[in-house]
Protein backbone atom coordinates (compact mmCIF):
# COMPACT_ATOMS: atom_id res chain seq x y z
CA UNK A 1 0.00 0.00 0.00
CA UNK A 2 2.65 2.16 1.14
CA UNK A 3 4.49 1.62 -2.23
CA UNK A 4 1.39 2.71 -4.11
CA UNK A 5 1.09 5.87 -2.26
CA UNK A 6 4.27 6.84 -2.65
CA UNK A 7 3.61 7.19 -6.63
CA UNK A 8 1.93 9.66 -6.31
CA UNK A 9 0.75 13.50 -4.17
CA UNK A 10 -0.13 12.03 -0.73
CA UNK A 11 -3.02 13.93 1.18
CA UNK A 12 -4.25 14.48 4.18
CA UNK A 13 -5.67 11.48 6.29
CA UNK A 14 -9.61 11.06 6.89
CA UNK A 15 -11.62 13.74 9.70
CA UNK A 16 -11.03 12.76 12.44
CA UNK A 17 -12.55 13.22 15.99
CA UNK A 18 -11.21 13.73 19.41
CA UNK A 19 -11.37 11.22 21.74
CA UNK A 20 -10.95 13.02 24.85
CA UNK A 21 -10.45 16.96 24.94
CA UNK A 22 -10.75 19.36 28.30
CA UNK A 23 -9.20 22.13 29.65
CA UNK A 24 -6.20 22.55 31.56
CA UNK A 25 -5.43 25.07 34.86
CA UNK A 26 -1.97 26.14 33.62
CA UNK A 27 -1.67 28.95 36.10
CA UNK A 28 -1.41 32.69 35.96
CA UNK A 29 -5.76 32.82 35.46
CA UNK A 30 -5.06 30.78 31.80
CA UNK A 31 -6.90 27.61 31.33
CA UNK A 32 -5.55 25.65 27.90
CA UNK A 33 -7.83 23.55 25.95
CA UNK A 34 -6.69 20.42 24.77
CA UNK A 35 -7.87 17.18 22.70
CA UNK A 36 -6.44 13.71 21.61
CA UNK A 37 -7.17 11.31 18.90
CA UNK A 38 -5.63 8.51 16.81
CA UNK A 39 -4.60 5.23 18.74
CA UNK A 40 -4.63 5.34 22.30
CA UNK A 41 -0.85 3.64 22.36
CA UNK A 42 0.22 5.03 19.35
CA UNK A 43 3.44 7.10 19.25
CA UNK A 44 3.18 10.51 20.75
CA UNK A 45 2.79 13.57 18.64
CA UNK A 46 2.36 17.03 19.70
CA UNK A 47 0.65 19.58 16.74
CA UNK A 48 1.90 23.34 17.42
CA UNK A 49 -0.44 25.85 16.02
CA UNK A 50 1.36 29.07 13.91
CA UNK A 51 0.53 32.57 14.60
CA UNK A 52 1.21 32.78 17.27
CA UNK A 53 -2.62 33.57 18.15
CA UNK A 54 -3.45 31.27 14.75
CA UNK A 55 -5.42 28.51 17.28
CA UNK A 56 -5.40 24.67 16.30
CA UNK A 57 -7.27 23.84 12.94
CA UNK A 58 -9.19 20.55 12.69
CA UNK A 59 -7.32 19.92 10.03
CA UNK A 60 -4.14 19.50 11.85
CA UNK A 61 -4.77 16.22 13.28
CA UNK A 62 -5.01 14.86 9.51
CA UNK A 63 -1.34 14.84 8.80
CA UNK A 64 -1.05 11.95 10.77
CA UNK A 65 -2.11 8.45 10.54
CA UNK A 66 -4.62 7.70 13.30
CA UNK A 67 -3.77 3.94 13.13
CA UNK A 68 -0.11 4.73 14.07
CA UNK A 69 -0.26 7.91 16.19
CA UNK A 70 -1.48 9.12 19.09
CA UNK A 71 -2.21 13.02 18.06
CA UNK A 72 -2.29 15.49 20.94
CA UNK A 73 -3.08 18.85 20.31
CA UNK A 74 -4.06 22.26 22.09
CA UNK A 75 -4.38 26.12 21.56
CA UNK A 76 -1.74 28.13 23.09
CA UNK A 77 -2.76 30.83 25.48
CA UNK A 78 -4.87 33.24 24.92
CA UNK A 79 -6.35 31.45 21.17
CA UNK A 80 -8.65 29.29 20.13
CA UNK A 81 -10.55 27.76 22.65
CA UNK A 82 -8.24 28.37 25.37
CA UNK A 83 -8.79 30.93 28.01
CA UNK A 84 -9.54 33.90 28.71
CA UNK A 85 -9.15 34.75 24.52
CA UNK A 86 -6.96 37.16 23.38
CA UNK A 87 -5.24 37.65 26.71
CA UNK A 88 -1.71 38.58 26.10
CA UNK A 89 -0.97 38.74 30.23
CA UNK A 90 0.91 35.98 31.75
CA UNK A 91 1.64 34.89 28.12
CA UNK A 92 5.61 34.25 26.81
CA UNK A 93 7.24 31.72 25.10
CA UNK A 94 8.58 30.45 28.56
CA UNK A 95 5.07 29.74 29.45
CA UNK A 96 4.16 28.24 26.50
CA UNK A 97 7.01 25.82 26.73
CA UNK A 98 5.91 24.87 30.59
CA UNK A 99 2.07 24.52 29.25
CA UNK A 100 3.88 21.92 26.64
CA UNK A 101 5.38 20.27 29.90
CA UNK A 102 2.46 20.07 31.91
CA UNK A 103 0.10 18.26 29.02
CA UNK A 104 2.67 16.10 28.84
CA UNK A 105 2.94 15.11 32.32
CA UNK A 106 -0.76 14.71 32.40
CA UNK A 107 -1.20 12.42 29.30
CA UNK A 108 1.92 10.64 30.77
CA UNK A 109 4.09 10.78 27.68
CA UNK A 110 7.71 10.16 28.13
CA UNK A 111 9.08 11.41 24.82
CA UNK A 112 7.16 12.37 22.29
CA UNK A 113 7.59 13.96 18.53
CA UNK A 114 7.30 17.71 18.35
CA UNK A 115 5.25 18.94 14.79
CA UNK A 116 4.99 22.92 14.34
CA UNK A 117 4.56 25.43 11.57
CA UNK A 118 5.79 29.26 11.17
CA UNK A 119 5.38 30.36 14.81
CA UNK A 120 4.57 26.80 15.87
CA UNK A 121 7.58 25.86 14.32
CA UNK A 122 9.76 28.87 16.90
CA UNK A 123 7.98 27.10 19.85
CA UNK A 124 8.88 23.62 18.84
CA UNK A 125 12.96 24.30 18.64
CA UNK A 126 12.60 26.90 21.85
CA UNK A 127 10.75 23.20 23.45
CA UNK A 128 13.72 21.27 22.22
CA UNK A 129 16.08 23.47 23.05
CA UNK A 130 14.36 23.32 26.88
CA UNK A 131 13.76 20.19 27.19
CA UNK A 132 16.00 17.91 24.41
CA UNK A 133 15.50 14.63 26.69
CA UNK A 134 11.60 15.18 25.70
CA UNK A 135 11.53 15.46 22.31
CA UNK A 136 11.99 12.03 20.18
CA UNK A 137 11.83 13.95 16.81
CA UNK A 138 11.27 17.47 14.77
CA UNK A 139 9.20 18.05 12.09
CA UNK A 140 8.97 22.11 11.09
CA UNK A 141 6.90 23.24 8.21
CA UNK A 142 7.56 26.79 7.20
CA UNK A 143 10.44 27.24 9.86
CA UNK A 144 10.72 31.06 11.44
CA UNK A 145 12.91 32.06 14.17
CA UNK A 146 11.71 34.81 15.46
CA UNK A 147 14.38 36.94 13.90
CA UNK A 148 15.02 40.57 13.60
CA UNK A 149 15.69 40.21 10.31
CA UNK A 150 12.91 37.85 9.56
CA UNK A 151 10.34 40.39 11.04
CA UNK A 152 11.75 43.05 9.19
CA UNK A 153 11.63 41.45 5.88
CA UNK A 154 7.36 41.33 6.43
CA UNK A 155 6.82 44.64 8.40
CA UNK A 156 9.15 46.99 7.54
CA UNK A 157 11.21 46.31 3.96
CA UNK A 158 11.34 43.16 1.85
CA UNK A 159 7.52 41.31 1.02
CA UNK A 160 6.23 44.99 0.67
CA UNK A 161 7.91 45.07 -2.59
CA UNK A 162 6.74 42.26 -3.89
CA UNK A 163 2.84 42.64 -2.71
CA UNK A 164 2.72 46.93 -2.97
CA UNK A 165 -1.78 46.93 -3.27
CA UNK A 166 -1.71 44.49 -0.04
CA UNK A 167 1.15 46.40 1.63
CA UNK A 168 -0.80 49.73 0.89
CA UNK A 169 -4.24 48.79 2.36
CA UNK A 170 -1.85 47.35 5.59
CA UNK A 171 0.37 50.50 6.05
CA UNK A 172 -1.21 52.91 3.86
CA UNK A 173 -4.24 52.91 6.75
CA UNK A 174 -1.33 54.18 9.33
CA UNK A 175 -0.60 57.73 10.18
CA UNK A 176 2.73 59.05 8.92
CA UNK A 177 4.29 59.47 12.08
CA UNK A 178 3.12 55.76 12.94
CA UNK A 179 4.64 54.26 9.11
CA UNK A 180 8.39 54.13 10.35
CA UNK A 181 7.44 51.25 12.84
CA UNK A 182 4.20 49.66 11.06
CA UNK A 183 5.20 46.40 14.04
CA UNK A 184 5.07 49.12 16.83
CA UNK A 185 2.16 51.33 15.61
CA UNK A 186 -0.01 48.08 15.21
CA UNK A 187 0.91 47.01 18.43
CA UNK A 188 -0.11 50.09 20.26
CA UNK A 189 -3.64 50.09 18.65
CA UNK A 190 -4.34 46.51 19.41
CA UNK A 191 -3.90 47.19 23.30
CA UNK A 192 -7.12 48.82 23.42
CA UNK A 193 -9.30 46.61 26.22
CA UNK A 194 -12.79 47.13 24.03
CA UNK A 195 -12.42 43.74 21.40
CA UNK A 196 -14.66 46.24 19.11
CA UNK A 197 -12.27 49.88 19.01
CA UNK A 198 -9.60 47.41 17.68
CA UNK A 199 -11.68 45.39 15.34
CA UNK A 200 -10.37 46.96 11.96
CA UNK A 201 -7.01 47.33 13.02
CA UNK A 202 -6.85 43.53 13.90
CA UNK A 203 -8.99 42.58 10.75
CA UNK A 204 -6.35 44.63 8.71
CA UNK A 205 -3.16 42.49 10.32
CA UNK A 206 -4.74 39.26 9.50
CA UNK A 207 -5.75 40.36 6.23
CA UNK A 208 -2.10 41.43 5.19
CA UNK A 209 -0.70 38.24 6.45
CA UNK A 210 -3.78 36.06 4.46
CA UNK A 211 -2.84 37.57 1.51
CA UNK A 212 0.79 36.32 1.32
CA UNK A 213 0.02 32.87 2.73
CA UNK A 214 -0.55 30.97 0.09
CA UNK A 215 1.17 31.16 -3.54
CA UNK A 216 -2.73 31.32 -4.90
CA UNK A 217 -3.44 33.65 -2.50
CA UNK A 218 -5.37 36.73 -4.16
CA UNK A 219 -4.91 39.82 -1.60
CA UNK A 220 -7.68 41.47 -3.21
CA UNK A 221 -10.00 39.05 -1.55
CA UNK A 222 -7.96 38.14 1.83
CA UNK A 223 -11.17 37.75 4.45
CA UNK A 224 -10.31 36.56 7.76
CA UNK A 225 -12.64 35.76 10.16
CA UNK A 226 -13.15 38.50 12.87
CA UNK A 227 -12.92 36.64 16.52
CA UNK A 228 -9.54 35.14 14.80
CA UNK A 229 -7.85 37.89 13.40
CA UNK A 230 -8.09 39.64 16.96
CA UNK A 231 -6.48 37.07 18.71
CA UNK A 232 -3.85 36.39 15.76
CA UNK A 233 -3.12 40.22 15.76
CA UNK A 234 -3.08 40.49 19.31
CA UNK A 235 -0.80 37.62 19.77
CA UNK A 236 1.27 38.22 17.34
CA UNK A 237 2.15 41.70 17.82
CA UNK A 238 2.62 40.80 21.67
CA UNK A 239 5.22 38.70 20.71
CA UNK A 240 6.49 40.23 17.65
CA UNK A 241 7.50 43.59 19.75
CA UNK A 242 9.38 41.29 22.15
CA UNK A 243 11.47 39.51 19.92
CA UNK A 244 9.68 35.69 20.66
CA UNK A 245 11.16 36.90 24.24
CA UNK A 246 13.98 34.92 23.29
CA UNK A 247 17.03 35.69 25.25
CA UNK A 248 18.95 36.96 22.30
CA UNK A 249 18.33 37.67 18.40
CA UNK A 250 19.04 34.34 16.39
CA UNK A 251 19.23 32.19 19.45
CA UNK A 252 17.15 29.28 17.93
CA UNK A 253 19.77 28.96 14.67
CA UNK A 254 22.75 29.51 16.72
CA UNK A 255 22.32 27.30 19.93
CA UNK A 256 21.78 23.98 18.27
CA UNK A 257 24.32 21.89 19.62
CA UNK A 258 21.21 19.77 21.25
CA UNK A 259 19.53 18.96 18.28
CA UNK A 260 22.30 16.67 17.40
CA UNK A 261 20.80 13.87 18.65
CA UNK A 262 17.22 14.89 17.57
CA UNK A 263 16.11 13.65 13.91
CA UNK A 264 14.51 15.76 12.33
CA UNK A 265 12.71 16.97 8.81
CA UNK A 266 12.12 20.60 7.42
CA UNK A 267 9.43 20.70 5.04
CA UNK A 268 9.64 24.41 3.44
CA UNK A 269 7.80 25.94 0.57
CA UNK A 270 10.24 27.36 -2.02
CA UNK A 271 7.88 30.58 -2.36
CA UNK A 272 7.19 31.39 1.02
CA UNK A 273 6.70 35.00 1.64
CA UNK A 274 5.92 34.68 5.07
CA UNK A 275 9.00 32.84 5.77
CA UNK A 276 11.21 32.85 3.40
CA UNK A 277 13.50 29.43 2.82
CA UNK A 278 17.00 31.44 3.83
CA UNK A 279 15.97 30.84 7.94
CA UNK A 280 15.25 26.63 7.17
CA UNK A 281 18.06 26.48 4.90
CA UNK A 282 20.24 27.88 8.08
CA UNK A 283 19.11 25.62 10.23
CA UNK A 284 19.36 22.74 7.93
CA UNK A 285 22.95 23.48 7.60
CA UNK A 286 23.77 23.94 11.15
CA UNK A 287 21.46 20.87 12.04
CA UNK A 288 23.00 17.47 10.45
CA UNK A 289 20.66 15.18 11.34
CA UNK A 290 17.59 16.78 9.79
CA UNK A 291 16.36 17.04 6.01
CA UNK A 292 14.99 19.49 4.44
CA UNK A 293 12.33 19.21 1.79
CA UNK A 294 11.89 22.65 -0.19
CA UNK A 295 8.47 22.50 -1.89
CA UNK A 296 9.02 24.14 -5.32
CA UNK A 297 5.10 24.89 -6.08
CA UNK A 298 4.14 25.75 -2.53
CA UNK A 299 4.17 29.37 -0.55
CA UNK A 300 3.70 29.61 3.24
CA UNK A 301 -0.03 27.24 3.86
CA UNK A 302 0.23 24.09 5.29
CA UNK A 303 -2.68 23.02 2.92
CA UNK A 304 -1.14 23.34 -0.56
CA UNK A 305 -0.60 20.00 -1.99
CA UNK A 306 2.92 19.68 -2.06
CA UNK A 307 3.35 20.64 1.58
CA UNK A 308 0.76 18.49 2.77
CA UNK A 309 2.53 15.31 -0.02
CA UNK A 310 5.41 16.46 2.08
CA UNK A 311 4.61 16.38 5.89
CA UNK A 312 2.82 13.48 5.65
CA UNK A 313 5.65 11.49 3.81
CA UNK A 314 7.47 12.83 6.85
CA UNK A 315 5.10 11.59 9.27
CA UNK A 316 4.47 8.09 7.98
CA UNK A 317 8.81 7.57 7.68
CA UNK A 318 8.39 8.39 11.32
CA UNK A 319 5.76 6.30 12.01
CA UNK A 320 7.34 3.14 10.75
CA UNK A 321 11.25 4.51 12.30
CA UNK A 322 9.83 4.80 16.02
CA UNK A 323 6.55 3.21 15.99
Amino acid sequence: MDTHRSTRRLGLYPPIEPSRKGHLDVGDGHEIYWEECGRPDGLPVIALHGGPGGGAAPAMRRFFDPRRYRILIFDQRGCGRSLPFAETRDNDTHRLIADMELLRAQFGVDQWVVFGGSWGATLALAYARAHPDRTRALILRGVFACTKTELDWFYRDGANRLFPDAWERFAGRLRPEEQSDVLAAYHARLQDPDPAMRRADALEWARWESALISLHADPSTASPDPRRADALARMETHYFVNHGFLERDGVLLEDVAHLADIPGAIVQGRYDMVTPPATAWKLHQAWPNSSLNLVHDAGHAAGEPGTVDGLVRVTDAFARRFG
